[in-house]
C-alpha cells in the first residue's frame, strides 16, 4: 500500500511533464491533446528509431572495404543457386576482385529477358524465389522499364531516411515541434503482371502507417483519391486550412513548385471551400472519400479572409506569409529538380530552408544527405545498401572499362556509378555522373553531377546536363526582364521536317516569364555563350559544322503540360519523375513545338 502511495504522486508527476512538452510543442495548434499525444508519441519513437539507423551509417563508413566486401558477398552467397548465379560461377566468388572477373559491367539490356520472364511467373531467376514487387524507373536516362524490388531494399530506403530524420531534427531543432506537415504527394500508379507481382513505383508511402498518418495535414482518406489533380488540391486544401503548418513535403521539387502554381491559379477557389468548410463540389472526388473529407472541415471565414489577404499581395514568400510558422522545405532539389528548388527559394518559399534528403532511385538508396543545413547538396554513400565500383569519367565511352572501389576513389575526380543492389542488378551501370567532394570517415561523400544520357552531341563535343545548365544562367542574364521558369533542349536531328536543311544545332525551348517577344540578336547571346563555355563547341562552331542555337519562347505553364503528357505516356508516377532536358522522343518534341509563341 505504502509503495502504492508513492507511486502515485511520481506517475502524477511525470504526466504532468509529458502534459507540459506536449503544450510546449503544440506552437498553440487547436488540436485534441490526444491527437497531439499520438503525434509525440510517435515523433518520440521515430526520434530513436532514427538514432539508432544514424548509427548504425556512422560505423558502417569507418571500415567501408569490411562491410563492402560482406554486402557483396552476402548477396553472391543468397543467389548462388538460382538460374543466374549458376550461369555466372556465384559459387566460386569468393572476394570482389573474383566477382569482378567473372562478371561484366552491365547495363538494362542485359537483364530485360530475365525480368520479362520473371513477371510471367518464373522464379529463382536472379533473385531466389519472386520479387515483392516489380518498380517502374523514372525514364530520364532512357525509356522507363522495369526493375526487381524485394523487401531489403526498401528496408535500406527506411533506413535512410531515419538517418536523414536524425540529421534533419539536429540541424533544425524547431521541427520537433508538434506541426503537422503538408506531404504533396501524387496517387502512384500501380497495376499487376501477368502472374501478379505489383508494378508501381520506388517510394515511401504517405500512409504505411497509420501512426504516420497523424503527422501529416491531409487526412488518410485524401491519400486514396486517384486521380493526380484532384489530389493535389485536397493537399493544398488541408495544408491552407492549418495555420501552424511545420513542413512542406513532396518526392521532388517540382511536385510543389508545380503545387504553389496551381494554388496562384485557383487560390480564389480555395479559399472559398475554407470559408465554407467543404471540399469543392466540382471536384470529381468518389462520394464516400468526399464524405470522409468533409467531416474533417468546418466553416473558418476568418482563416479565408486572412488567406484572401496574402494571396491579394502576390505570391512571392507566399509560403512564409501564409504558414508564418513554416520551418522547413522537405524536397530533393538536386539535378534535374535544381531549377525548380532556386525558383521555389527564390520567389514561393523565400526565406524558409529547403533540405535534400536522399539520393535514390529505382534501383535502390545510393545516398543521404547529412548535412541539412548547408546549401551544396553533397549525399553520402550508403555502404550496406548497394556494393559500389567507380569509372572514372574519360573511361566511360568504354564497354568494359576498369572499375576502382569505393576505397581506391579521389577527392574531386567525376565517375559514373556502378551498383550490386539487393534485388538482382550486378555491375549495373547507372548512367550518373558524380564528383566525390570529401570523406566521412572512409566512405566517399559525392555530388551528383548529370546524367550521361542528357549529353548534347552532334558532332562529338558533349555538352553535359550540367553544363548547358550553367550556360543557359548565364545567358537568361542577359535578357533583360527574363525569369527562367523551365526549359529542355532537342538535337536537329530529331526535328525531321521541321529543321529543313540546315547545319546539325541545337534547339532550345524555354519557358519564361518578363519577356515574350526576343530579336535574334538576344537569342544568339546563348549561342555566344555556349563558345565561351566550351571551347571544343566553339571550334566546331567556327569551321562551320555545327549550326547556331535556336532558342523559342514556349507559352506559360507548358512544361507543366510537357510533364503531364509525359507521365501518361511512360506509365510512370508523378512523385518520380524528373524532367528530361534533352528530349529524346519525337511525340514529345511535337508537343512542345505545338506550345511555341515565339
Amino acid at each position: 500500500m505504502l509503495l502504492f502511495a508513492a507511486f502515485v504522486p511520481l506517475a502524477l508527476w511525470i504526466l504532468l511533464l509529458l502534459w507540459r512538452d506536449v503544450c510546449r510543442k503544440s506552437q498553440g495548434h487547436k488540436r485534441s491533446f490526444f491527437s497531439l499525444l499520438h503525434q509525440y508519441m510517435f515523433q518520440r519513437y521515430v526520434s530513436f528509431l532514427s538514432l539508432r539507423q544514424r548509427r548504425r551509417l556512422e560505423d558502417s563508413t569507418k571500415n567501408v572495404q569490411h562491410l563492402q566486401d560482406r554486402t557483396l558477398l552476402h548477396r553472391i552467397h543468397r543467389d548462388r543457386s538460382t538460374e543466374y548465379g549458376r550461369l555466372y560461377r556465384f559459387s566460386e566468388v569468393t572476394d570482389r576482385l573474383s566477382f569482378c572477373s567473372v562478371h561484366p559491367l552491365t547495363q538494362y539490356d542485359h537483364y530485360s529477358d530475365y525480368i520479362q520472364r520473371i513477371s510471367k511467373g518464373e522464379e529463382n531467376i536472379l533473385i531466389p524465389g519472386r520479387p515483392s514487387a516489380l518498380t517502374v524507373t523514372s525514364g530520364t536516362s532512357g525509356a522507363p522499364a522495369l526493375l526487381l524490388c524485394i523487401q531489403a531494399a526498401m528496408n535500406d530506403l527506411h533506413q535512410g531516411f531515419g538517418a536523414c530524420f536524425s540529421a534533419k531534427i539536429n540541424a533544425y531543432p524547431q521541427t520537433r515541434n508538434l506541426q503537422r506537415t503538408a506531404m504533396f504527394f501524387y496517387p502512384p500508379v500501380w497495376r499487376k503482371s501477368e502472374s501478379g507481382i505489383p508494378i508501381g513505383p520506388y517510394s515511401v508511402s504517405p500512409v504505411a502507417s497509420r501512426h504516420m498518418s497523424s503527422s501529416y495535414s491531409t487526412p488518410a482518406a485524401g491519400y486514396e483519391i486517384t486521380s493526380g489533380a484532384e489530389a493535389l488540391y485536397v493537399h493544398l486544401l488541408f495544408a491552407l486550412k492549418d495555420r501552424s503548418l511545420g513542413i512542406l513535403e513532396a518526392s521532388f521539387a517540382s511536385v510543389l513548385y508545380y503545387t504553389f502554381a496551381l494554388l496562384q491559379q485557383q487560390w480564389e477557389q480555395l479559399v472559398e471551400d475554407i470559408r465554407m468548410g467543404r471540399v469543392n463540389p466540382a471536384l470529381t472526388v468518389a462520394d464516400d472519400i468526399r464524405l470522409r473529407l468533409n467531416a474533417q472541415l468546418k466553416p473558418d471565414p476568418r482563416r479565408a479572409y486572412e488567406l484572401a489577404v496574402e494571396f491579394g499581395s502576390g505570391f512571392r514568400g507566399i509560403a512564409r506569409r501564409v504558414w508564418p510558422h513554416l520551418n522547413l522545405v522537405l524536397v530533393v532539389d538536386s539535378g534535374a529538380n535544381e531549377l525548380y528548388g532556386s525558383n521555389l527559394q527564390r520567389f514561393y518559399c523565400e526565406g524558409v530552408p529547403t533540405y535534400s534528403p536522399v539520393y535514390a532511385a529505382a534501383e535502390g538508396l545510393i545516398g543521404v544527405n547529412l548535412w541539412p543545413e548547408r546549401s551544396e547538396r553533397y549525399y553520402l554513400l550508403c555502404p550496406q545498401s548497394m556494393f559500389y565500383e567507380f569509372i572514372p569519367v574519360n573511361l566511360c565511352e568504354e564497354e568494359q572499362p576498369q572499375t576502382l572501389f569505393m576505397e581506391e576513389v579521389k577527392e574531386n575526380e567525376l565517375y559514373e556509378l556502378v551498383v550490386t543492389n539487393a534485388s538482382g542488378l550486378y555491375r549495373y551501370r547507372l548512367g550518373d555522373i558524380v564528383k566525390v567532394v570529401a570523406f566521412h570517415n572512409q566512405c566517399p561523400v559525392i555530388e551528383f553531377q548529370y546524367r550521361q544520357s542528357q549529353t548534347l552531341n552532334v558532332r562529338g563535343e558533349r555538352i553535359t546536363e550540367a553544363a548547358f545548365h550553367q550556360t543557359l544562367l548565364h545567358a537568361v542574364k542577359l535578357w533583360p526582364g527574363a525569369v527562367l521558369h523551365d526549359y529542355c533542349c532537342v538535337e536537329s536531328g530529331l526535328l525531321g521536317s521541321w529543321c529543313g536543311g540546315s547545319d546539325l544545332h541545337y534547339e532550345v525551348f524555354v519557358e519564361i516569364e518578363g519577356v515574350r517577344n526576343m530579336s535574334e540578336d538576344q537569342r544568339y547571346k546563348l549561342d555566344q555563350c555556349l563558345q565561351e563555355d566550351s571551347a571544343v563547341y566553339q571550334s566546331f562552331r567556327r569551321k562551320g559544322s555545327i549550326g547556331p542555337v535556336r532558342v523559342h519562347i514556349v507559352a506559360l505553364g507548358s512544361f507543366k503540360e510537357l510533364t503531364d503528357f509525359i507521365v501518361a505516356h511512360s506509365g510512370i508516377s508523378h512523385n518520380q519523375f524528373q524532367m528530361p532536358r534533352v528530349l529524346k522522343k519525337k511525340e514529345f518534341l511535337d508537343f512542345i513545338q505545338r506550345k511555341v509563341i515565339s
